[in-house]
């Protein structure tokens, strides 16, 4: 992993190298990954480095660490401001870039980084309490990415290794302003998937996936964006789901969703929400989950660290 101070967009960043991916993360403004793709390749994030936003938050996209409440999964904590300079600190193996506590909440948002081979980084998105009072939350890990050139999601469902398998979608009709269709063209399914085809419609679902996989698919490029989550079967998560994809109105963006489970933080404590992230040469017909985790058990993820 190379490692190097430059500009990205007007905004101070480190561009993170393996021989076959290339990733970078903004410092003056986040913490926030703004840039992931192929080393020699286009972005897969959505980036805008722009004003749209509400108060003091801002979207500008990438991958940012966002804050679920037990009972209200979005709340202000989750969208507090994030926009200023990030505290950075750099080993041989490892960044973690921390945002600034919160003046009220004294809560801080951050993100380790770690290549865990040429294909594989490990993203650990984090809260601590700086306070000295007890806060509770959980982890919640969007990344936002460019749906544009064909690209399709999934979410393997289920667990076909356990005896009683249910499968849990909850459909968010209405939401802080947004809202989704129930009859939605984008979104179907087979035995073992939720697909969803961006066709502009905002829309969203959340899922209970045991696997903790959600995927990206690009046909036109022959690759495949994973991330990978640990699945807590007795965590408390947001309306009981781990998983989620959002599409933005005319495509604007197609958010890939993680969510830690929500504990108590003592003061000087953190929570994480651990993420892998796989950068493919492959394109995935969305039949088989067994696909989805031997790629991560191949990369020398420890099987046991997926079930």
């Amino acid at each position: 992993m190379k490692i190097k101070h430059i500009d990205f967009d007007g905004l101070k960043a480190l561009e993170v190298l393996t021989s076959k991916i290339k990733m970078i993360v903004v410092t003056s403004k986040g913490p926030r990954i703004s840039y992931f793709g192929k080393k020699y390749g286009e972005n897969l994030l959505y980036w805008q480095n722009n004003d749209i936003g509400r108060k003091g938050w801002r979207l500008l996209g990438g991958h940012r660490v966002w804050i679920t409440r037990p009972g209200a999964d979005e709340s202000e904590d989750t969208y507090a401001a994030d926009n200023e300079p990030c505290d950075i600190n750099i080993t041989n193996s490892k960044i973690t870039i921390t945002g600034r506590p919160h003046p009220f909440l004294h809560v801080s948002r951050g993100i380790e980084i770690t290549a865990v081979n040429e294909e594989v980084f490990s993203i650990r998105s984090f809260l601590t309490n700086n306070g000295p009072m007890l806060y509770s939350g959980g982890v919640w890990a969007p990344t936002c990415t460019n749906p544009a050139g064909g690209k399709e999601y999934g979410i393997p469902l289920g667990d076909r290794n356990k005896s009683w398998d249910v499968i849990k979608i909850v459909i968010p009709r209405a939401f802080a302003g947004h809202t989704s269709r129930i009859n939605d063209p984008q979104v179907s399914f087979n035995e073992d998937f939720m697909i969803v085809n961006p066709q502009g419609i905002e829309t969203k679902r959340m899922v209970m996936a045991p696997m903790g996989i959600i995927a990206m698919t690009y046909p036109q490029k022959g690759i495949s964006f994973l991330k990978l989550s640990h699945f807590n079967p007795i965590g408390q998560y947001p309306i009981g789901c781990n998983l989620a994809i959002y599409i933005a109105p005319d495509n604007l963006m197609v958010e890939m969703e993680t969510y830690g489970a929500e504990n108590t933080v003592l003061p000087g404590k953190s929570i994480y929400n651990q993420e892998y992230w796989a950068l493919v040469d492959r394109v995935f017909d969305w039949k088989d989950p067994t696909e989805m985790k031997e790629i991560f058990a191949e990369k020398k993820i420890l099987e046991t660290d997926i079930e």
